[in-house]
Formats: structure tokens, C-alpha cells, sequence
């Protein structure tokens, strides 16, 4: 006798969510995820900020996109994340739903709830992407891991570290001097 078979969810599916729900899709299995709290959030904005900050006094055309927003890792229906930031160099990659393909540069910021996926599922989905560049940022342990893809390096820092990003020359956050 054969085993059930899963529900395979799709795009079309997190679209039918009710309104205000937040869910990722990765491989055709929903993820539900909670609000984020407010050092979470404090984080993620001064990230944000920061990036684009430097992106603009460059005149850059790299993009940055806070979540939510909508990342369709492949050419299929069944991936959708919404990483905390997105760094996107590539204008082609952008739509009014948002970005289809790898983003250069994710940051998740580790939630009570996301630590499993952020530590393994997206470090994996994001490199099997072509993403180039990944930072788990970890309010608990006060850690910031980042992934160059690129160059096959890995590296882990404090927030009392000043953190270079790989896919800029010149462009460091010095996460002392946040306001986190």
C-alpha cells in the first residue's frame, strides 16, 4: 500500500493566505512565521539603513528591500521567501512582485522561531540560488555568521566587530555603532 502523499503548495497558495498572514514557501512546504519583535526590527532597519546609505553615496545601482518583500528564488512555484533585508544589483530581477531570482546579498536576523531555518534550510536554498553573499545576524548570541559564497569563505563576528561585505570594496558595518 502506497504512503500519502504531501500537499506540493505552490505560490498560488501563500497568495490565498489570509490577509496579513505571513508565510514563506521553500521546496513546496509552508512556513508560517510570527511577528518579528522589536529589537528584531531595530536591527534590521539600521542594517537597512546603513546599506542603503552607502549605496547611495556610491550612486549604486544596487537596490535594498526590507521585508516583506517577495523573493522567488527559482523559476518555479513552489519557492518564496521574504528575507529581512535583500540587496539586488540586478534590475532584471525586479518586478512589481518583487525580486525573481537570487538577491546578491540576504540578511536574515535571527527570530526565536526562524533559528532552524535561517542556520540550515535558507543557508542551503540561498546557495543553491546563486545568492553571493549571506549574514545571519543573531541578536541572542550576539554573532553575526556571513557566508561569501563566492569565494567559498566563511566568517564569524561579535557586535562589537566592524563586518566587511563581500560583495563591496569599501563598505563596512561597524555594528558597535548601531543602535541595537
Amino acid at each position: 500500500m502506497p504512503l500519502p502523499q504531501e500537499k506540493l503548495y505552490t505560490i498560488e497558495d501563500i497568495y490565498d493566505l489570509p490577509e496579513g498572514t505571513r508565510a514563506e514557501l521553500i521546496d513546496g512546504e509552508i512556513y508560517y512565521m510570527a511577528p518579528p519583535n522589536r529589537r528584531h526590527q531595530d536591527i534590521s532597519f539600521s542594517l537597512s539603513r546603513k546599506i542603503a546609505d552607502y549605496i547611495e553615496t556610491k550612486n549604486g545601482s544596487c537596490k535594498v528591500y526590507p521585508a516583506p518583500f517577495a523573493v522567488f528564488l527559482n523559476e518555479d512555484d513552489t519557492n518564496y521567501v521574504e528575507p529581512d533585508i535583500s540587496v539586488i544589483c540586478d534590475p532584471s530581477k525586479l518586478n512589481d512582485k518583487g525580486c525573481s531570482g537570487a538577491p546578491d546579498w540576504i540578511i536574515e536576523v535571527v527570530s526565536p522561531g526562524s533559528r532552524r531555518m535561517d542556520y540550515l534550510t535558507k543557508l542551503f536554498k540561498y546557495r543553491s540560488a546563486g545568492v553571493r553573499e549571506y549574514w545571519i545576524v543573531d541578536p541572542e548570541k550576539s554573532r553575526i555568521l556571513l557566508y561569501n559564497f563566492e569565494h567559498e569563505e566563511t566568517d564569524e563576528y561579535t557586535f562589537s566587530d566592524t563586518v566587511k561585505a563581500g560583495i563591496y570594496e569599501d563598505f563596512s558595518i561597524d555594528f558597535s555603532q548601531l543602535d541595537i
